[in-house]
């Protein structure tokens, strides 16, 4: 006879019932880790205008009923991703923009362009300046400051490694003629030019109308060294905007920094049209380890098909053996305007090449 047989199935098991005992919790937290982050599906989409020690002025419902301005911090989630003005961010909490009230920014959506600069060329860290902007309205004086053409020739290798559009403003055109400088950029066939000058010693005479209709529908970044007067042309577009407004030193032909951060702006045409003015500080160095020189070309639609003919590695300069731009220029096939078109994509090119080979 087993031991076995002694076993009662009718034996009550309650007093082995273990269900009601407390396990003691997981001593740094409650709940099991998990990678998994909230949804938040309720999240608003809000622009990003401006950044000031952290906080983000952010614009709810652009254009609809609703729209106000509200105040948001970011998310711990997000500490290593830069947020930058243009962002089109994702926003939770109190988003009534009372006075006392913080949202959170929780994540950002695609961007359309992002326009990037390093602090030299040899440093491969970027610096995002704007993100969403579809245009760049370079601001340069025909004198005083002197126009700095290697500045502006950076300003433009940006722009078109960004698939961003320029633009350019030549402001004091009374004290110098611009025309030799602006010859040098004659191959961009899509570079819009507008000039202003000074009448009768008073004022800065601007064609506000002539680039305010420029900037309707677009979200545009104005860059510019300091002095040029890109802080009292965004002040014509955007009389609210009470951008500081400096001068320029008469000892060393420098202007004086005067926008300390980048923030955007509407512009308003007064007839139902508007866009985004985004100024931003001036700055006398652009760094471009960042660049793809091969978006340089692309953005010279024409001579990039050409290139298709070209050796592996050709640089397209002067003395690139077997360049089929360059011969195509030589021989007439690329167009009355290829040799304009051809020397401005070589400058930009020999612009980055020469600083960064400087560097290295």
């Amino acid at each position: 006879m087993s031991w076995l047989d002694d076993v009662d199935d009718d034996e009550d098991d309650s007093a082995y019932d273990e269900s009601s005992i407390r396990v003691r919790p997981n001593p740094k937290a409650n709940r099991p880790r998990t990678k998994r982050r909230p949804a938040h599906a309720d999240a608003r989409i809000a622009r990003v205008l401006g950044v000031d020690r952290g906080r983000y002025t952010v614009l709810v419902d652009e254009g609809g009923p609703e729209e106000h301005q509200v105040l948001a911090s970011r998310a711990r989630e997000l500490r290593k991703i830069a947020i930058v003005t243009g962002d089109r961010a994702r926003i939770v909490g109190d988003t009534t923009g009372d006075d006392g009230t913080l949202a959170r920014i929780v994540g950002i959506e695609e961007r359309s362009s992002l326009l990037r600069r390093s602090a030299d060329d040899t440093d491969q860290v970027e610096r995002i300046i704007v993100a969403n902007a579809d245009q760049m309205l370079v601001v340069v004086a025909a004198a005083d400051p002197e126009p700095r053409e290697r500045l502006v020739d950076r300003y433009l290798i940006a722009a078109l490694d960004a698939g961003v559009r320029p633009l350019m403003v030549v402001t004091k055109t009374d004290l110098a003629d611009p025309t030799e400088f602006l010859s040098h950029f004659a191959g961009l066939e899509d570079l819009q030019v507008f000039t202003s000058a000074r009448r009768d010693g008073g004022d800065e005479e601007m064609p506000i109308e002539e680039i305010g209709a420029a900037l309707v529908g677009h979200s545009t970044v104005f860059v510019g060294h300091s002095g040029v007067g890109k802080s009292t042309l965004v002040n014509a577009l955007v009389p609210s905007a009470s951008r500081a407004t400096g001068h320029v030193n008469t000892v060393t032909g420098r202007g004086r920094h005067t926008s300390s951060s980048t923030v955007s702006l509407r512009y308003d045409d007064g007839h139902g049209g508007s866009g985004w003015v985004i100024d931003t500080p001036g700055v006398r160095s652009f760094g471009l380890g960042h660049v793809d020189t091969d978006n340089i070309l692309r953005a010279f639609t024409d001579l990039a098909e050409i290139a298709e003919d070209c050796p592996r590695g050709c640089t397209h300069l002067p003395d690139a053996p077997d360049c089929a731009i360059v011969e195509a220029v030589e021989e007439g096939r690329a167009g009355p305007h290829g040799a304009a078109r051809l020397d401005s994509l070589q400058r930009l090119l020999a612009t980055f090449a020469t600083d960064n080979g400087r560097h290295s």
